[in-house]
């Protein structure tokens, strides 16, 4: 399982990666390969406002629905448009090509509150 050192993770397993004052998100390695074959992905809507914590959109794979949630608080700016057509980049690059969306955000509080790498190791290793 990867769990790359340079980003930031919630407890729901989406990874956060701080760039600017945007912040790029994605659902782990540990997610993906917990859901198996990813077939749908709803990308939340870009210009909706969100809170760390709340839902942001669903994965669906060929074993459940699993709802997204934001580990920042701020504005959705970017969607990733690829995943319409091709949602099992998650599963191959799930800190690629398959990350899911952007936030702007006013603040780095919500990002730094996050866990680092040895922290949500240990959290899916127990």
């Amino acid at each position: 399982m990867q769990i790359p050192s340079e980003l930031r993770y919630s407890s729901d397993h989406e990874w956060a990666k701080l760039e600017g004052e945007r912040v790029r998100v994605g659902i782990t390695d540990y997610a993906q390969d917990a859901l198996g074959d990813i077939v749908f992905v709803d990308l939340p809507k870009v210009g909706a406002v969100v809170s760390a914590g709340g839902v942001i959109g669903e994965v669906e794979s060929t074993k459940s629905v699993s709802e997204i949630y934001s580990p920042v608080s701020g504005t959705i700016a970017a969607v990733n448009e690829s995943l319409r057509t091709s949602p099992e980049l998650v599963n191959g690059e799930p800190y690629g090509t398959g990350w899911i969306c952007e936030i702007e955000t006013s603040s780095t509080g919500d990002f730094e509150a996050l866990l680092d790498a040895s922290g949500y190791g240990a959290l899916t290793s127990s």
